[in-house]
């Protein structure tokens, strides 16, 4: 095995004992569980902002612990240590908790910063991996996270630690959000432009509202079934009757099909075309969903039955639209 293979092993496997050692000691230790629930009583008591500082590799920690307590329903925002002894530690106002990231905890921004944060009265959450630390001994909690050692081989780049850092304020902020009663509903609320947000919020009758209603009738000749379908570039058209339910589906498969069942190519062929009509071309009672269905409901009927367009129809039988899969391919949907 090469020695970048052995590397990347060894790194890995530190990093992933790091974590693994902390959740032991949580799961074992009562010390760990009463430590660990007044965190948590601390933050999700927080009556204001939940600050969070660092300086280094622990300030990028930091900057993703609060965007995931942002994404889940607790305020917070991202104080970097040095400049926080430089003016911007007017950020701090109010009811809000500072959470101060720091393996050491004895930098010297991280010893000011510290200091100054207890002088003024604000609860303090410390994690770092020095109990005697200057940051330890501010701090009103203390998440201790001691590590056997860093995985990089010269001892000196974060790396376990950080990793240890990442998991543990993943690990307070789901705690939050199971405490909150955060929803699906309230996640899409906060991620309403990404994909994710759009599974949980947007709807079939949203996406199919850009796109025309094709229909024709019963009785509609197989030209006016092709003028339909070209026309609108859904690939489909309904027939429904006068009434606007629906009745069937006609999709561009179904035209293939019935040339190819037919000898277009002989005068009896072409005449058997001729007849045709879109009763005898449909699909009938077809695969459909309503304009409150969710997108992603909707894209799951299409895979498992290997369509391409979904007719809406409402609760009393009424055609409502047309739904492809290149609307939902064109908002991230797959």
């Amino acid at each position: 095995m090469t020695s970048h293979l052995t590397t990347a092993i060894q790194t890995l496997t530190l990093e992933a004992e790091a974590i693994v050692g902390y959740a032991q000691t949580l799961r074992e230790t009562h010390d760990n569980q009463a430590i660990w629930s007044s965190a948590h009583a601390l933050l999700l008591g927080c009556k204001g902002r939940v600050v969070v500082a660092g300086i280094g590799k622990s300030a990028v920690i930091a900057q993703k612990f609060v965007a995931t307590l942002n994404s889940t329903g607790t305020p917070a925002l991202f104080l970097h240590a040095a400049d926080a002894i430089h003016g911007d530690l007017g950020m701090v106002q109010g009811e809000d908790v500072v959470v101060i990231l720091s393996q050491s905890g004895n930098s010297s921004e991280i010893r000011v910063l510290a200091e100054l944060i207890r002088s003024a009265g604000y609860p303090l959450l410390a994690i770092t991996g020095q109990a005697e630390s200057a940051l330890a001994r501010a701090a009103n909690v203390l998440i201790h996270t001691p590590i056997e050692r860093e995985a990089c081989p010269l001892g000196l780049a974060p790396t376990s630690s950080t990793t240890l850092h990442l998991a543990i304020t993943d690990a307070l902020a789901m705690g939050l959000l199971e405490a909150k009663g955060f929803t699906p509903k309230d996640f899409a609320r906060y991620h309403p432009g990404g994909a994710l947000g759009k599974q949980l919020y947007l709807r079939a009758g949203v996406l199919a509202e850009a796109n025309a209603k094709p229909s024709v009738a019963l009785d509609a000749t197989l030209a006016e079934v092709v003028l339909s379908i070209s026309a609108n570039r859904l690939g489909a058209t309904a027939v429904v009757d006068a009434d606007n339910q629906l009745l069937g589906i006609i999709t561009d498969g179904d035209l293939r099909r019935a040339l190819q069942q037919s000898n277009a190519a002989t005068a009896h062929g072409l005449a058997e075309l001729a007849a045709l009509r879109a009763e005898s071309l449909m699909t009938r009672n077809p695969k459909t969903v309503s304009a409150e269905t969710l997108a992603v409901d909707a894209r799951a009927v299409m895979r498992q039955h290997s369509i391409t367009q979904l007719p809406l129809k409402s609760d009393t039988g009424n055609y409502e639209g047309m739904l492809h899969l290149h609307d939902l391919l064109r908002e991230g949907i797959v």
